[in-house]
C-alpha cells in the first residue's frame, strides 16, 4: 500500500520528502567544496599565494624594464648624431642591436643593466621610420 502511495506522488513532493542521513550530507558538501576548489583554480582564475607572488615579481620586472627602455630611446635619440647611430641601429642584425645600445650606455642607469631594458630600447628604435622632429630639434637647441 505504501508503495502504491509513493508511486501516485510527485516528483517534487518525492524530493521534498526525502532526508538525508548526515553521512550523505557530509560527503555532498565535501564533494561540493573539491569540485568548487578545481573549478576555481583551472577556469575561475584563482591561483596559489607563490603563484601570486611570481607573477608580482614579473609584473614588476617587466614595468621596470619597460621605463627604463623608454628613457633608453630618449637618451639614444638625445644627441645630435642620432639619426646616424639610427641609421648604424638599424644596420645591424637584430640580436646585435641590444649589444649596440648596451655599448653606447643608452641602457645603464647608475651602475645598474637595467636587465631587458636593452632589448625592449632597441627593438623601439629599430620600429622607428626616424628620428621625431620635436627630439632632433631639441637636440640642436640643447
Amino acid at each position: 500500500m505504501n508503495q502504491a502511495n509513493n508511486d501516485r506522488k510527485s516528483l517534487d513532493q518525492r524530493i521534498s520528502d526525502y532526508r538525508p542521513s548526515k553521512k550523505s550530507l557530509a560527503w555532498s558538501i565535501v564533494i561540493s567544496a573539491i569540485l568548487t576548489m578545481i573549478f576555481g583554480f583551472t577556469a575561475g582564475g584563482w591561483v596559489t599565494g607563490g603563484s601570486a607572488r611570481l607573477m608580482a615579481t614579473v609584473a614588476a620586472r617587466d614595468a621596470v624594464a619597460e621605463l627604463a627602455s623608454t628613457e633608453c630611446v630618449n637618451r639614444f635619440l638625445g644627441g645630435t648624431d642620432a639619426a646616424q647611430r639610427l641609421t648604424d641601429l638599424k644596420a645591424l642584425s637584430s640580436w646585435q642591436r641590444d649589444d649596440f645600445v648596451k655599448d653606447g650606455g643608452w641602457s645603464q642607469f647608475g651602475s645598474e643593466e637595467v636587465a631587458g631594458a636593452a632589448v625592449m630600447c632597441a627593438d623601439k628604435l629599430a620600429a622607428m621610420d626616424g628620428v621625431p622632429e620635436t627630439m632632433s630639434s631639441a637636440a640642436v637647441e640643447g
